[in-house]
């Protein structure tokens, strides 16, 4: 066993290395994780042949969305683990779990070729990979709290949602190689499948490069008899911080799930853009967005991490309706690309600091599952379903009611962030 790394003795570069080797998995894991969303519009009618584009992306979204069921799960199963176990232990199996999903779907024939089996292969995989990502979450951000120093947290912690940022921006990248190396014909046959590959393999990097991993200090003062503490008994012993956790990610996560693994659709479903200009503008927005991230993690260390996020609860429910329905007439890349990276720079309130927070709020013996669990349940519910119910609400005419419940889940996000300690000035990590 490695020995841990005193995060107040850390020299820059060690500090560096270890925010690096905790977070290039997490890149690997969410390039995984997003490529079903980047490729959806090109392998959706692989496995559901019938119906019009908006019936099969429906299809495909299901799927998505099923796949956040078990984010809970992983959340719980790996959570627990990473608690007992470290959270080295945790960040590497989580990845193996993506491999396995990821080459699953890499290698499923299409429904002309094995019929109905096909679309359930495809669902296997994708409860593997939200098993997977459900565990990332809260080991990754556990992992990088601890390692960080209190002074800078914020600013450390963000590089979380920049790796995963990167990790949706490499598969737009593979997307857009592919999409100007094949025709759409061979993207549609059995170009889609090379990212799956490509994923596959990464996590086998991802795995060696964990595996070097040091364990944080916050797990090993953990003391034997509280490493057997880590159940769902316990965590519920810490309701104000679970329903802290539940309340202040719902209109978060929804917000970001919107302008991000749904925008590339909505800009080809209903602004009427290409697939090659909408993966362009997806790009450069998120480009944009993970340059963000850490700028807004060191404010947070300055300010407090609260009027962060009051601050995107105002702006979120103030600027939704507005830039949704102006995105749906926009007709230039440039203006689409204005519109997003406003909508993510207020998003940005919630991303860079809702994993530093997380941790925060939790006792190192089920910091792990604290921050996995409500995490997961409320992603899987709001950022799951997101896509599914935009395109639902458009087939059923009336797309702009989408607009107006986003704008109402940040509303009900933001009376929690109006009402909550700041964590920042309570944290748990160092005197628990």
């Amino acid at each position: 066993m490695q020995a841990a790394i005193g995060t107040n003795d850390l020299t820059p570069r060690q500090r560096l290395t270890a925010i690096f080797g905790g977070s290039v998995g997490n890149l690997v894991e969410w390039y995984d994780w997003y490529v079903y969303s980047a490729f959806a519009l090109y392998f959706a009618p692989a496995f559901f042949p019938d119906g019009d584009l908006t019936a099969q992306l429906l299809n495909s979204a299901a799927i998505f969305a099923v796949g956040f069921l078990m984010r809970p799960v992983g959340g719980w199963l790996m959570g627990r683990y990473a608690d007992r176990h470290g959270r080295k232990s945790g960040l590497t199996f989580s990845v193996l779990l993506m491999c396995a999903g990821s080459l699953m779907i890499a290698l499923t024939p299409g429904y002309e070729t094995i019929g109905v089996a096909a679309p359930i292969l495809l669902l296997i995989a994708r409860l593997l990979q939200g098993l997977s990502v459900g565990g990332e979450y809260g080991a990754s951000a556990t992992y990088l709290s601890e390692m960080a120093s209190r002074r800078h947290r914020g600013f450390w912690s963000s590089f979380q949602y920049v790796t995963l940022v990167l990790g949706q921006l490499s598969a737009l990248l593979v997307l857009m190689v592919l999409q100007n190396t094949l025709t759409t014909q061979q993207l549609h046959d059995w170009g889609w499948r090379i990212p799956f590959a490509i994923g596959a393999a990464l996590a086998v990097v991802a795995l060696l490069l964990r595996r070097r991993l040091a364990e944080t200090t916050a797990f090993q003062n953990i003391n034997t008899d509280d490493k057997q503490k880590t159940g769902l008994r316990e965590l519920l012993r810490h309701p104000r911080e679970v329903a802290t956790v539940i309340g202040l990610t719902a209109g978060g996560t929804l917000a970001f799930y919107t302008y991000t693994t749904y925008m590339q659709k909505y800009l080809v479903n209903t602004a009427g853009f290409s697939k090659a200009d909408a993966t362009f503008v997806n790009a450069v927005t998120l480009f944009g967005f993970m340059l963000v991230q850490p700028l807004v993690g060191a404010i947070s260390d300055r300010v407090g991490r609260r009027p962060v996020l009051v601050a995107f609860g105002v702006l979120g429910t103030l600027c939704t309706v507005p830039l949704l329905t102006n995105l749906s007439q926009v007709s230039s890349v440039g203006s689409a690309i204005a519109l997003i990276g406003i909508a993510l720079l207020i998003v940005s309130g919630y991303t860079a600091i809702n994993a530093v927070v997380n941790a925060e709020l939790f006792p190192a013996r089920i910091r792990t599952l604290g921050v996995a669990l409500p995490y997961a349940f409320t992603v899987s519910i709001f950022g799951g379903t997101a896509e599914y119910l935009a395109l639902w609400f458009k087939s059923i005419g009336h797309e702009s009611w989408f607009y107006w419940y986003v704008s109402a889940m940040i509303a009900v996000s933001l009376i929690v962030y109006a009402s909550m300690r700041d964590s920042r000035d309570h944290s748990r990590i160092e005197t628990d």
